[in-house]
Parts: structure tokens; sequence; C-alpha cells
């Protein structure tokens, strides 16, 4: 499965198509926040980039939670969150021809794995946990969610 033909057409419709290929989807240590002084941007194009971001995760998994980040600023977006887009774009148009395989013979045994941030969200301090679940080496199902409560220690979160 891949989404080569729809990656381009995104890329050409945000203008990112000629845009240097970055190796990471996301500047390690990036912390977005509501109180940014940084200039706002049009609403309406940030909201589309984030729903054409969302529809690629079918085949890009690997970018759901930074796309869960700066999907959480869409109602006041800023340049540094348009920036944060924008760099997962660039990404994909490295990645554009990954995509997810599933052979028949795919060993049925199932692995879990998840994580969780601690504070990871400056604003409202609250934690972001995540998972992938794997049969075999396949991946078939994976999440990304912000916590409702504040996590008061590691072995909360």
């Amino acid at each position: 499965m891949s989404q080569t033909k729809y990656l381009k057409q995104i890329l050409k419709k945000y203008g990112v198509e000629d845009s240097k290929p970055v190796c990471t989807h996301m500047v390690t240590g990036c912390s977005l926040s509501a109180n940014d002084e940084s200039a706002v941007v049009h609403q309406p194009t940030y909201r589309s980039m984030i729903g054409s971001l969302l529809y690629f995760i079918g085949t890009h998994p690997n970018i759901m939670h930074a796309v869960g980040i700066v999907g959480r600023f869409q109602e006041n977006p800023k340049e540094t969150d348009l920036q944060a887009v924008k760099r997962i774009f660039k990404y994909l148009q490295g990645t554009q021809n990954y995509g997810l395989w599933y052979p028949r013979d795919t060993d049925l045994t199932l692995h879990a794995y998840t994580d969780a941030d601690w504070a990871g969200s400056v604003d409202v301090r609250k934690n972001t946990s995540g998972g992938a679940f794997f049969m075999g080496s396949r991946l078939v199902y994976w999440f990304s969610k912000k916590q409702s409560l504040i996590a008061l220690s590691t072995a909360e979160a």
C-alpha cells in the first residue's frame, strides 16, 4: 500500500514539492505552544494541511505522533506551527516511495509496543501516549493520544 500519487498532489498544492527533503518528521525536542508569540497564519489553509496529513497516516504511521501534535493548534495556528507542518511534508517528500506491505505468509505472533512522554504538552502538562501493534513483523494497528489527566510521575504517564 502506498500513496505516492496523492503525496505528489499535496506537495504541489502546498508549495513544498521543490523543497529539500529532511531525514526526520520533527525536530528533536520540539515543543510547540499555544502561547507562541510568532505571527498568526491562515487557519483554513493550516487545517487543510492537517487534514491531508491525517489521510496520509494510513501508509505512513510513523508520522502519527507529529501530526497529532501539530493538529492541536488548529484553532489559532502560528508561524512556528506551520513550519512544523511543512517539515512533515518535507520528510514525506524524501520517503514518497515508501509504503506498507502485508504478504499472505506473515507470522501470526502479536507484538505490542507502547510509550508515553511525561508532561510533554508545554501548555497543559499532559502526556501523550502511543503504541504500535504488529502481527509478526507487519504493523496492523497504531495509536497516539493526549491523555485527559495530568500525570504526577513518569510511572503514571
